[in-house]
């Protein structure tokens, strides 16, 4: 097994086991904390996969900026105490457990039936090797979808601000 996919196995598992850990705790704040130990796994994915510029932007941006404002809503919520903690299981939850089990599975399964160790990751020619490369790209082909996020962000901005001045008045 080469050095390369023991550290691809090795952050694809940290980034499970962390994405898990994002949803499975009730404390808002130790779950930010395990979302950024995910982008940070994620981050490494991509360096293992020679997409150096992703993995830095994937750092910068989401778990510097995107985390900021998570945390910063988090605190603007102002959350409390947990009322509800005790869930009953309703016909939701339990095919969501269903639909969760079939996903392992099938996970499983792929694993199983993967050959024991690959000859070689794929070698793609990307046109992408600059950031005036990438620049020239996301600002002629994708400027619609990049302003479209700007918007949901702002969105998402103003109905955390307006949320938390409602449960101040």
């Amino acid at each position: 097994m080469s050095l390369h996919y023991f550290f691809f196995i090795l952050l694809s598992v940290l980034a499970v086991a962390s994405a898990i850990v994002t949803i499975a705790t009730k404390h808002p704040i130790r779950s930010a904390i395990a979302l950024v130990v995910h982008f940070f796994m994620l981050a490494g994915l991509y360096l293992t996969l020679s997409a150096q510029f992703v993995a830095v932007m994937q750092i910068l941006v989401y778990a510097g900026a995107i985390m900021v404002l998570v945390v910063f809503v988090i605190m603007l919520l102002n959350l409390g105490k947990d009322q509800s903690l005790e869930k009953k299981i309703t016909f939701n939850n339990f095919g969501g457990i269903v639909l969760a089990g079939t996903f392992g599975l099938a996970v499983i399964y792929a694993f199983i039936n993967l050959h024991p160790e690959p000859t070689s990751f794929p070698n793609h020619n990307v046109n992408f090797t600059t950031v005036q490369a990438i620049g020239r790209s996301l600002f002629t082909n994708y400027i619609v979808q990049f302003e479209a996020i700007g918007l949901l962000l702002t969105a998402a901005i103003i109905g955390a601000v307006l949320l938390a001045k409602r449960k101040l008045m």
